[in-house]
């Protein structure tokens, strides 16, 4: 569904709740990815209690799970563990605050081509997440490519896990653009499994999350690029302070840029 989010901040939340109002923007919770937050259990249920307490309906909010260091894949055991364990946490916060689903990312070795390598990861992420999605039937997992060379992974999970109804990708198009394919084969070869995106702006060779119009990605070849292949949805503005998210909103609207084009 077409549909624009941002990052709510808590130390400023009434501008954010104001953002979201003005926009119908929902929120991309970004408090809840960190190891310190998800060892504190008391700091951890003051943030889920902090947003479930705001004025306004999360049934369609995400949230970004937990990234740093997650090896689904590890043929350690024990580092496979604790990467289940970050990735039920961050679907069980998810679960108690009622909202649409998870971002993760690949954490793949991207220049890493060995064959037995890619099929382990493919089927190993396959079945953790199959399972996964048993066990919170209500949530979506959507799956980002983070410093993916090519989409080509990312589509043979989706390939594999296509029978399940709340598993999609999440495209970061702002990471397909420092890729080393163009971002119109991105979306083109994800586009039957894309459910959610995030965009910011970058000098096409750094991870930047400038706000957009403030770096050098063509959004007009976005817009063109969504219309075209008639994209219906959700994009979050992935910048983090306020004033940056505000100015980017501007830019869609005043550019005529997916999804604020109307």
């Amino acid at each position: 569904m077409k549909s624009i989010y941002i990052i709510p901040k808590r130390e400023n939340i009434e501008e954010s709740l104001r953002l979201s109002k003005k926009y119908n923007a929902y929120f991309e919770y970004n408090d809840f990815f960190l190891p310190s937050i998800l060892d504190d259990e008391d700091k951890k249920n003051e943030l889920i209690e902090f947003y479930k307490g705001l004025p306004r309906d999360r049934s369609r909010d995400t949230l970004h799970g937990a990234f740093l260091d997650i090896t689904l894949n590890s043929a350690d055991r024990r580092i496979r563990e604790v990467s289940e364990l970050r990735v039920r946490q961050s679907m069980e916060i998810a679960e108690k605050l009622g909202i649409r689903g998870v971002v993760f990312h690949t954490n793949m070795i991207a220049n890493f081509k060995d064959e037995n390598y890619m099929e382990h990861w493919i089927k190993s992420h396959a079945v953790f997440y199959r399972k996964l999605l048993q066990e919170y039937p209500k949530r979506d997992i959507l799956v980002e490519n983070m410093f993916d060379f090519d989409p080509d992974m990312l589509l043979a999970l989706a390939k594999e896990l296509k029978e399940e109804p709340h598993f999609g990708v999440c495209l970061d198009y702002a990471h397909a653009t420092i890729s080393k394919v163009s971002t119109k084969d991105w979306l083109e070869a994800l586009k039957p499994y894309i459910k959610h995106m995030h965009i910011n702006d970058n000098n096409l060779k750094q991870d930047q999350h400038k706000p957009l119009g403030q770096g050098e990605i063509d959004y007009k070849e976005f817009h063109k690029l969504m219309t075209e292949n008639e994209m219906e949805v959700s994009v979050l503005v992935e910048v983090s302070q306020i004033e940056g998210q505000e100015s980017s909103l501007e830019y869609l609207v005043r550019e005529k840029i997916y999804p604020l084009y109307l």
